[in-house]
């Protein structure tokens, strides 16, 4: 299964193992509570979906990378207490808390969760101390003589042996505890990861030409030769950074995250290509609605893959202003809660106590959720606004003489307004910016694939298909209509040619 696969199938494992009866008891019984074995290349994103997965179902995630964990720290350490059988008394040994176990009791302290994940990575790579322990914490959840809370999921990961020299294969008795699913490498379903994290449309286009070269793994006389999802994702961030600071991109740079001499060429030559294709197109021009002539010529006469190369380029641009822009419109619309709230104060102290209570209210929701490792980005910037917004009220409502009866309250209505119109002008142009986009596609590419790519990106693009429902597009209704319409007289002209009439 892909990555996709696996992860609604982790959500659902983890939904129906917290499941509870009317009397409060989990449907499944905890040691029939299997825990889940995800085993899969490394590189590939296992520890990113369980993040995914833990803010989904707004639980906890406590995370350990087995490889480092000795039978002492794992199970804790011994030591003597001091019993009371009848009128005899003895010495026994007994064991502090686990390291592992300990952690799962601070992160329900510090965020208030009592459910979640705990994640267990490189669980075939194990000491040989601690691998006659995990037979007992697979099946009954303890370790040494402490068990894992009731409401935790145990999912576990590992590499296949020939990925890892470290892996120690389980045994059917060992196996036979444990929910297996094995995952693959899909570049189809990076995509989608890589265009919600608006990873470096470099990397992207020179994957959707070279489609093969998003996993590769093989040994050589050189050593092992490496091409992870992992790699593709922290390339992308640092030659962001890199083109932030103006600094060169070159071989020496991109081989430090692909362990591959072809690739790392072939991608350097790419990039090289892709920032001349960029000056020479001048994209933000033809996001402008000021395309040259000169412009327009070169993408007719273009080959494919410079084209393809081309409406990379503008879509990236683009669809990173709108997911600025609907990231706005998400905090504008969970604002209206606290302003809501805010309404009925019309002295001036009331409302600051009121703004002082909302504030800690905001801190302690971000602190609980950072706590539980189910922080997500977009949760992050939506709380992280909100807070920055109320603050600043707060601090203009102090040094401003709002004597007057809900004059405090109505700076706060005009500041908002002022966010509520940033907002409406940001959508038109955006709006507009996306008319020129289709503009210069049905000039330059006429009839060819290019409009259906166009169409296609922006319809399973989570942020521009959200906008577009939301304020509309003229063009890209049209388009899309046109080529439903032409999918169908396909689809029928089949239907007849089955008839061999």
């Amino acid at each position: 299964m892909n990555m996709k696969q696996a992860k609604e199938c982790i959500k659902d494992t983890v939904r129906l193992y917290l499941k509870k009866d009317a009397f409060g008891d989990y449907r499944i019984p905890v040691v029939r509570q299997r825990p889940v074995f995800l085993i899969g290349a490394p590189g590939i994103g296992k520890t990113a979906i369980m993040e995914q997965i833990a803010q989904e179902l707004s639980i906890a995630l406590v995370s350990y990378s087995m490889t480092h964990h000795t039978r002492q720290s794992a199970l804790g350490l011994p030591f003597i207490d001091h019993r009371e059988f009848g009128e005899r008394e003895y010495e026994v040994s007994e064991y502090t808390m686990s390291e592992i176990i300990s952690s799962i009791y601070e992160v329900m302290r510090a965020s208030g969760l009592r459910e979640g994940i705990l994640f267990l990575d490189e669980i075939n790579c194990v000491s040989e101390t601690l691998a006659p322990s995990m037979l007992q914490f697979l099946q009954y959840k303890v370790f040494g003589r402490h068990a894992v809370p009731e409401g935790w999921v145990i999912v576990t990961a590992g590499n296949p042996p020939e990925y890892n020299k470290s892996v120690r294969e389980f045994d059917v008795v060992t196996l036979d505890r444990l929910k297996i699913m094995e995952v693959e490498a899909d570049y189809g379903i990076w995509k989608e990861y890589a265009s919600e994290k608006g990873l470096h449309n470099a990397v992207v286009s020179y994957l959707d030409l070279k489609k093969e070269d998003f996993y590769h793994v093989e040994t050589t006389v050189r050593g092992k030769s490496y091409i992870t999802a992992r790699g593709w994702e922290d390339l992308s961030q640092i030659l962001q950074l890199y083109e932030e600071e103006g600094l060169l991109v070159d071989e020496t740079l991109v081989g430090q995250y692909l362990r591959n001499d072809r690739i790392v060429k072939e991608f350097t030559a790419y990039y090289d290509l892709y920032n001349k294709y960029k000056k020479d197109y001048k994209t933000e021009e033809i996001l402008s609605g000021k395309v040259s002539e000169e412009a327009l010529k070169k993408a007719k006469g273009a080959a494919f893959d410079e084209r393809l190369s081309l409406l990379g380029m503008l879509l990236d641009k683009l669809q990173g202003e709108i997911r600025e822009t609907m990231r706005l419109a998400d905090c504008l619309k969970e604002m209206r809660i606290p302003l809501r709230a805010l309404s009925g104060c019309a002295e001036k102290e009331k409302l600051l106590q009121m703004l002082q209570m909302q504030e800690r209210a905001r801190e302690k929701l971000l602190r609980s959720l950072q706590a539980a490792g189910a922080l997500s980005d977009v949760e992050q910037y939506k709380n992280r606004y909100i807070l920055r917004f109320l603050e600043a009220a707060e601090k203009e409502i102090r040094i401003r003489d709002l004597s007057d009866k809900d004059a405090a309250y109505e700076y706060i209505r005009e500041k908002f307004g002022k966010e509520a119109a940033s907002l409406k002008e940001r959508t038109q142009k955006t709006g507009e910016r996306l008319h020129y986009l289709f503009a210069f596609v049905e000039r330059a590419f006429e009839g060819g694939n290019e409009m259906l790519i166009l169409v296609t990106e922006l319809t399973v693009h989570e942020d521009s298909a959200r906008f577009i429902a939301s304020f509309g597009c003229p063009d890209y209704q049209r388009h899309n209509e046109e080529l439903m319409l032409s999918e169908r007289q396909s689809r029928f002209m089949e239907e007849i040619e089955k008839l061999e009439l």
